[in-house]
């Protein structure tokens, strides 16, 4: 993840700045989004000055990313406000854009405080199965990726959606996540990551709604757009909780919502996505 969010800058053109980054393998053939996102905040984050962080973010996906070709992301500087910046970042491979996002940064700033509570009795995750070893004795690509091929330790509270659908048909679901290594201390590079992180699980809850699993015959998956915001400060390299629900599906599309919280109960970041859903009937 460190590599791919380590973007080249190569300078500015007609209002733009260009940075270029890699794409990490996927074994799905096409580049994971919540990468292409995390890249998108580093290259509008690195035009913006140090006192701005970046409190929300609006994407579209337009193309799978090809994995074998590194990924251009321009940057227009919008606006420049006394308290606010807003970036477009477009990221683009072979000449045609796969991800267009808004961000919009803040200077620091006091005022009303609150926050939705984190749910009750959540397990801790040291009390919950490392998904490694769940998945290392299955001899398929996908299987290896998920256990030792993502920067993330992901644990589900209610069990994953990996091979088999849950017990109960569901709308919502909890997951534990950090960074299996530790990250320097920069706060944009956390909320990065954060960005990172928050694409991997968030449809989960339409298929738990639905007795569905990733390894479902025809089931076909594909984020359409992603939205986020970051109210608080955290570390990605300590336990988070991800707490989402599905409200609605339907025309072939699902929407998720989610909160990720400190293990203390901090909320320190919504995110909201809309993703395509469709299960091709059996054969």
């Amino acid at each position: 993840m460190l590599a791919a969010l380590n973007l080249v800058d190569t300078g500015a053109r007609t209002n733009e700045d260009i940075f270029t980054g890699p794409s990490q393998w996927s074994p799905q053939g096409r580049v994971f989004g919540g990468q292409v996102l995390a890249q998108s905040v580093v290259a509008a984050t690195r035009t913006v000055d140090d006192d701005r962080p970046i409190h929300s973010m609006h994407g579209y996906f337009l193309r799978p990313g090809d994995l074998e070709v590194p990924i251009t992301f321009a940057v227009d500087r919008i606006h420049d406000g006394r308290s606010f910046s807003t970036r477009r970042t477009q990221a683009y491979q072979h000449g045609v854009p796969i991800l267009s996002m808004i961000a919009s940064f803040q200077t620091t700033d006091d005022g009303l405080e609150h926050q939705k509570p984190m749910p009750e009795s959540l397990p801790d995750p040291e009390s919950l199965p490392d998904e490694r070893e769940l998945l290392s004795a299955i001899d398929h690509p996908m299987a290896r990726f998920w256990a030792s091929g993502r920067p993330f330790d992901i644990r589900h509270v209610d069990g994953p959606l990996y091979l088999e659908s849950g017990a109960e048909r569901v709308a919502h679901q909890a997951v534990w996540f950090k960074t299996r290594g530790r990250l320097r201390d920069d706060p944009a590079l956390h909320r990065a990551a954060l960005a990172y992180a928050s694409d991997y699980t968030i449809l989960e809850p339409i298929w738990r709604r639905h007795g569905l699993a990733w390894a479902t015959a025809g089931l076909k998956a594909a984020s359409l757009d992603h939205a986020m915001w970051w109210h608080r400060p955290a570390r990605v390299d300590d336990w988070l909780v991800y707490v989402q629900e599905s409200t609605s599906a339907g025309g072939g599309r699902g929407l998720s919502h989610g909160r990720i919280y400190t293990r203390d109960g901090v909320l320190v970041a919504s995110v909201a996505q809309e993703g395509m859903t469709r299960v091709a009937p059996p054969a």
